[in-house]
């Protein structure tokens, strides 16, 4: 997960926080005009925001689907810096592509999104000792709770396909809550998909990835290349569960690629890593849902 060390990590490659900073692109406009051209085709979309219903109280989230017919659900679960902009922008993207898509605020028990504003800076240690304690309310259960209000709204939504499978996608800490999702409604969760997801395959007894023998999805893992130096086996523990499945997996390290390289919005973004990350996670849902 995003922390002082990998913030450090950056400042040693020499990716200055004005590079791409919470102020610098926070605006939807911006976001688009920051994205590559081939971001933004797609079949039109309609967005809303939504209010849900949990365990714990009231999620505000994102919900986008293309403006007709029904198309398989996806729920990401975003990074430390929660739903905004850029990943409105990202669920707009999936949309386009055919997905019915809920971009929700994880954070909703301690804030509404977006938690980050114009002029927060990951690099000051109380902005990251803020996020740090709303994202330590996220244990398994929790995680597991919201997880089954999120994904009984989409199927509650017309234009939602529930005959195929929903898929999930995690950045950051969001990796873990994908396979925490897929566990928790094996019956519906075909496909899961983390992105420079922190913790996913740790050597402790309660790691995430000893919850997928229990699950029926497909599963992308694409690992950042700073994670890979910390923790040089985890790729082999994914391994280790993944390949006696028949469903379809992918475990990468993205060589060059830096922790949090996915959100355009981040000071780690890499465009060429991103586009690719984002094809292999359409090719996951081609074959899993």
């Amino acid at each position: 997960m995003c922390n002082e060390f990998t913030e450090a990590d950056l400042d040693r490659a020499g990716l200055s926080v004005g590079r791409r900073g919470f102020a610098a692109l926070a605006g939807v406009g911006m976001l688009a005009a920051a994205l590559p051209a081939r971001a933004m085709a797609g079949k039109p979309v309609k967005g809303r925001d939504v209010s849900i219903k949990t365990a714990d109280g009231t999620a505000d989230a994102y919900f986008v689907a293309p403006a007709t017919g029904k198309h398989p659900g996806v729920l990401i679960w975003p990074d430390i810096r929660g739903l905004r902009p850029a990943f409105r922008q990202m669920a707009d993207r999936l949309a386009g592509d055919g997905y019915a898509v809920l971009c929700v605020n994880p954070f909703y028990r301690s804030a509404k999104s977006p938690v980050v504003q114009p002029g927060d800076d990951f690099s000051d240690p109380a902005i990251r000792e803020r996020l740090s304690g709303y994202a330590k309310l996220l244990g398994k259960d929790a995680v597991q709770r919201d997880a089954t209000a999120h994904l009984a709204f989409l199927d509650a939504q017309k234009e939602v396909d529930t005959k195929r499978k929903l898929a999930t996608t995690g950045y950051c800490m969001g990796g873990p809550m994908v396979i925490y999702t897929a566990a928790q409604t094996p019956a519906r969760v075909g496909a899961a998909a983390s992105f420079h997801g922190g913790g996913v395959g740790s050597d402790n007894p309660d790691s995430p990835h000893l919850l997928i023998p229990a699950t029926k999805a497909g599963y992308l893992f694409a690992i950042a290349d700073n994670d890979d130096q910390k923790d040089p086996e985890e790729k082999n523990r994914l391994n280790a569960v993944l390949t006696p499945r028949k469903q379809w997996h992918e475990v990468e390290v993205y060589k060059g690629a830096m922790h949090g390289w996915c959100p355009p919005d981040g000071r780690a973004y890499n465009e060429a890593a991103a586009e690719k990350a984002w094809g292999r996670m359409l090719e996951l849902f081609k074959a899993s849902l």
